[in-house]
């Protein structure tokens, strides 16, 4: 597995971490192509589909002949607007995943690996979470990427295909100044010189894992032939506060928090179980300070990072 030379499509390759696994696919030597409703950055040496994959000829068109490897990245993957609009979520996250698996199965490709997330698990308090604990998504992006995990185990125990379910956890890194998650949010108030808004009082945890540690952990899982769920993270869970403290390190600045109330629904923790990633060979490379020095340089404008 993840031989170079493989030929591999990567759904969602223009965007945040597609865009980073597509360059690490490439620069092993891999044959990729993109498909993406926006065109791939500067590179011509992929192949590029562009359109919808609610689009049952895009799908047919990006699973060419000879395809070894689906890397499914293309996915609403915003909670909130998951809320406000479930059945556009579940036409990309559940029916957009059929039709490829469809097409995996017919066009012959082995593999097929998911970006999942550990929202399929719901609230488990501050338990740690694993691969064994029962799913309970609490939204629709939760429950939608929960039946992305349960087609591709159908598919895998009636087809053949080798299908691994990659949990994410919270992932930041270059590339991510159109994201509005928290990490984005500090680094532009630490550019401009304002404060951020914190949900209570900030001790709630989450893993945040940075975006060059997830490729490893892609191609770690594709070349181990790894089946079934496993999930990705840091494997140490940080606070909101620590977050600041970090980011404060960082960028120098002050970066005043006010607090506001939590929203309701708002998870105390997020702690999981990296065990099973790094018996795949999985290594983590960053700390929460390497990660974001990092992101920095991207939004205080010394350069531009992709």
């Amino acid at each position: 597995m993840g031989d170079t030379g493989s030929r591999v499509l990567v759904t969602g390759g223009s965007g945040f971490i597609g865009r980073r696994l597509v360059r690490a696919l490439l620069a092993a030597g891999h044959d990729v192509t993109v498909v993406d409703k926006r065109p791939f950055p500067g590179d011509d040496a992929i192949h590029m589909v562009q359109g919808d994959l609610l689009d049952q000829a895009v799908v047919e068109k990006s699973v060419a002949p000879g395809t070894e490897a689906i890397f499914h990245l293309a996915a609403i993957t915003r909670v909130l607007l998951s809320v406000e609009d479930p059945v556009g979520t579940h036409a990309l996250n559940v029916t957009a995943t059929a039709a490829l698996l469809e097409q995996a199965r017919l066009k012959g490709a082995g593999t097929f690996i998911l970006a999942s997330t550990n929202a399929v698990t719901g609230d488990v308090g501050r338990d740690t979470i694993t691969e064994d604990i029962a799913l309970r998504p609490l939204t629709p992006y939760g429950a939608t990427k929960a039946a992305g995990e349960m087609l591709l185990g159908a598919y895998s125990a009636c087809y053949g295909i080798k299908g691994c379910a990659l949990r994410f956890s919270n992932v930041y890194g270059p590339g991510m100044a159109e994201k509005d998650s928290f990490i984005p949010r500090i680094m532009r108030a630490a550019a401009a010189g304002t404060g951020v808004q914190v949900y209570g009082d900030g001790t709630q945890l989450r893993d945040l894992v940075h975006v060059d540690d997830i490729v490893a952990g892609i191609f770690a899982a594709w070349r181990g032939g790894v089946t079934g769920p496993m999930i990705l993270g840091a494997g140490e869970s940080v606070s909101v506060n620590d977050m600041l403290a970090a980011a404060r390190s960082v960028t120098g600045a002050e970066l005043p928090a006010e607090h506001i109330p939590a929203k309701a629904g708002e998870m105390p923790a997020v702690i999981v179980d990296i065990s099973a990633a790094r018996a795949a060979g999985y290594q983590p490379t960053h700390d929460l300070k390497s990660g974001l020095a990092t992101v920095w340089p991207e939004f205080s404008g010394v350069e531009a990072a992709q």
